[in-house]
C-alpha cells in the first residue's frame, strides 16, 4: 500500500506567496474591528489600480466588493438575480451546484474538443434562442478556464461579446486564473463588454493564497442595482472579510515591482510544466489541448478504451479509480463533476504537484533571458514529471 505522501496528487497551489506579504505584521496592529461589508477602501483602491495596470481596465473603488473568497460573491450574485444561468461544459465543479442552490434554471452548453473547449458564439446564440425562457440571462464564464486551461483571444472575445450584447446577457467572468495566462497577456471580457460584465477574481491561485479566503467582484456602473443587492446580501451573511487579511492583501497588490517579478516566474514555470505534460500525453496518443493559462488540462483517453473495456472499465470515473488504485495517480473524472458525459474518457489533470518554492527559486537563479527546459521540469518539478510518466 502506498502512503498518501507518495501519491501523485496533482492538486492545489504551492508557490511561495509574493515576498511583500506582511500578514504576520498586520496581526501586530489592532485591526480587530468589523470593516465595511464591501471591504476596506485601501484594498478596493489597490484592486482598481492593479487591474488598471495589468488589464487596462478603469474602475473605481466604489465599484468593488471584497468578500471571503470570490465563490461567495458568485453565489450571492446568482441569488439576488432572477435569471436563467448559462453554464458551459466542461466547467468548474461549483457553478452548477451554486445555480441550483440559488433556485435558478440552469442551461448547460457543451463545448467541443475541436474548438479547444472554448464557448463559441454559435453555440451560445443557439442556446439562448432555444432554451432561455427568462428575460434575464447570466453566463458563467471562466477565463482562463478550469478544467481545460483554455483562454480566449481578442477576436474570440469580440465575437462572443456581440452575442452577449445582442441578448443583454450579464456575464459573471471568473478570472481567478487571469495572472497565470502564459501564452499571451490576459484579456478580460470586460474590455469588450464592459457594461454587462461582472469581473470576479482574487489571490487564491496566482498568489498561492487560497487559505486566506479573500476575493472580489467588480461591477460596471450599469449594474449598480445588482451590486447594491449583493452588498446587502453580504452584510447579512459573511458580514465582512477578515480585516488583517485585507490590509495584508492591499500591501501585496500595491507593490507592482514584486508582483511583476513573481508573476513572470510562476507563468514561465507553469508554461514549461504544461508543455512537458502535453508532450508526454500526446506522444502516446492521448488527445489533449495544451493549456494557455492556469494549471489544468483536460486530456481524453479514448485511445485506451479497448484496453479498459477488457478490464470492465467503461466510464471516466472507473478509469480514475483504477489509475489511483494501481498507479497511485490522482486525477478527477470529467463527468459528472465537470459536466462531461460519464462515458467520455476525459479527466482533469492538475499539473502542480511539485515543490513550488524550489522551482521558483531556481527560475529566479536562471534569470529571465534563458528558457526553462525539459531538464528543468525533470529536476525541479520532479514529482510532477514522474507522475505524468507513470507506466
Amino acid at each position: 500500500m502506498v502512503s498518501i505522501v507518495d501519491y501523485y496528487r496533482i492538486h492545489n497551489c504551492f508557490f511561495d506567496s509574493p515576498n511583500t506579504c506582511t500578514f504576520k505584521n498586520q496581526f501586530q496592529i489592532n485591526y480587530n474591528w468589523l470593516s465595511l461589508s464591501i471591504g476596506i477602501e485601501q484594498l478596493r483602491n489597490a484592486i482598481a489600480s492593479f487591474h488598471k495596470r495589468y488589464d487596462g481596465l478603469d474602475f473605481s473603488a466604489d465599484q468593488i466588493i471584497v468578500a471571503p473568497g470570490s465563490k461567495e460573491l458568485l453565489f450571492l450574485t446568482m441569488l439576488v438575480m432572477d435569471a436563467d444561468i448559462i453554464v458551459p461544459s466542461p466547467t468548474w465543479t461549483t457553478y452548477l451546484p451554486q445555480s441550483k442552490l440559488a433556485g435558478r434554471k440552469s442551461i448547460i452548453l457543451s463545448s467541443r474538443f475541436e474548438d479547444e473547449w472554448r464557448l463559441t458564439p454559435e453555440i451560445l446564440d443557439k442556446a439562448i434562442n432555444e432554451q432561455c425562457t427568462n428575460a434575464n440571462k447570466v453566463l458563467i464564464f471562466c477565463n482562463p478556464d478550469n478544467p481545460t486551461g483554455t483562454s480566449y483571444t481578442e477576436q474570440q472575445l469580440t465575437e462572443l461579446s456581440k452575442v452577449l450584447r445582442k441578448h443583454s446577457v450579464i456575464v459573471l467572468s471568473d478570472e481567478i486564473y487571469g495572472r497565470t495566462n502564459y501564452k499571451n497577456a490576459h484579456l478580460s471580457i470586460a474590455k469588450f463588454y464592459k457594461e454587462g460584465t461582472i469581473l470576479m477574481s482574487g489571490l487564491s491561485k496566482w498568489a498561492s493564497l487560497g487559505g486566506w479566503r479573500v476575493g472580489y467582484a467588480i461591477y460596471p456602473k450599469e449594474l449598480a442595482e445588482v451590486q447594491s443587492a449583493v452588498r446587502s446580501a453580504g452584510s447579512h451573511t459573511y458580514s465582512c472579510t477578515s480585516a488583517p487579511i485585507q490590509y495584508a492583501v492591499a500591501d501585496v497588490l500595491q507593490n507592482f515591482e514584486a508582483c511583476d517579478t513573481y508573476i513572470y516566474h510562476i507563468k514561465r514555470i507553469l508554461e514549461a510544466v504544461s508543455k512537458y505534460c502535453y508532450e508526454q500525453l500526446t506522444s502516446v496518443g492521448v488527445k489533449c489541448i495544451q493549456s494557455t493559462g492556469g494549471f489544468y488540462m483536460l486530456p481524453d483517453f479514448e485511445v485506451i478504451r479497448p484496453g479498459l473495456e477488457k478490464n470492465n472499465i467503461t466510464t471516466c470515473q472507473e478509469m480514475c479509480e483504477d489509475l489511483f488504485q494501481k498507479r497511485s495517480v490522482v486525477v478527477m473524472a470529467g463527468g459528472p463533476a465537470f459536466l462531461r458525459p460519464l462515458k467520455e474518457l476525459t479527466v482533469r489533470l492538475c499539473y502542480i504537484d511539485f515543490d513550488g518554492t524550489l522551482a521558483l527559486n531556481e527560475s529566479i537563479n536562471i534569470g529571465p533571458d534563458k528558457p526553462l527546459t525539459r531538464e528543468f521540469v525533470e529536476q525541479f518539478c520532479s514529482h510532477q514529471a514522474e507522475g505524468i510518466k507513470v507506466p
